[in-house]
């Protein structure tokens, strides 16, 4: 199987490198990754992204994450058939995607080029923390909104994986890889306590076998 991935920085894209092989196994990944600057950027530049692999490569999946921030959490109620919350994460990129392939004919083999798509909670860093801090879960943040009372910001997520407000882009990398580490072998806690990496991990596991995943 053939991976690309859209994502806000090169460390989120080094760590989602080893998470998507953590949750199907080996697959190969485009050489370089496609970045947004931002949220708002993921959706201006979604459809163009699909467009291009679908028509110019043998790309079979597009995995796109990006951090919710203080956006609306995708649960369970999104996942009724034809729900749709304007203000999720998960379902503004679902829908980016239905909308984008549906208008395109066939193309290198292939119907359309496949959605892998996530949304961590608040940013990335909570997924990187998962299995060393267990104050630090989605259903946390969730308790946080409904009460009006953080458990936590994205500024102290960030320091307690770098040590700093203000790292260098090596040291990002360099922690986000030593943090996915513990999940490359199993991750299911991720999963687990990360339902926006859950649905990714979906995604990526309904992949039809006849894709070669080699």
């Amino acid at each position: 199987m053939k991976v690309a991935l859209l994502s806000e920085s090169p460390a989120d894209e080094a760590a989602l490198r080893i998470l998507v092989a953590a949750v199907i196994g080996p697959v190969r990944f485009v050489a370089q990754g496609f970045r947004a600057r931002g949220w708002p950027n993921v959706v201006q530049l979604l459809p163009s992204v699909i467009r291009h692999l679908h028509f110019n490569t043998d790309v079979d999946v597009l995995v796109a994450v990006a951090d919710s921030d203080d956006s609306v959490v995708h649960t369970d109620v999104h996942e009724r058939p034809n729900y749709f919350h304007p203000q999720c994460r998960v379902c503004q990129m679902r829908a980016v995607f239905r909308q984008t392939s549906r208008k395109l004919p066939p193309a290198h083999g292939r119907d359309r080029v496949l959605r892998g798509v996530g949304v961590a909670v608040p940013a990335i860093e909570a997924w990187y923390l998962c299995g060393r801090d267990p104050e630090v879960t989605e259903a946390a943040w969730l308790d946080g909104q409904a009460t009006g009372r953080q458990p936590y910001s994205r500024a102290e997520l960030k320091y307690r994986v770098y040590g700093t407000d203000r790292p260098s882009l090596p040291h990002e990398i360099d922690c986000a890889l030593r943090e996915v580490a513990r999940h490359r072998a199993d991750p299911r806690r991720l999963e687990h306590d990360f339902p926006g990496f859950g649905a990714l991990a979906r995604d990526l596991r309904a992949v039809p076998p006849t894709v070669n995943r080699h």
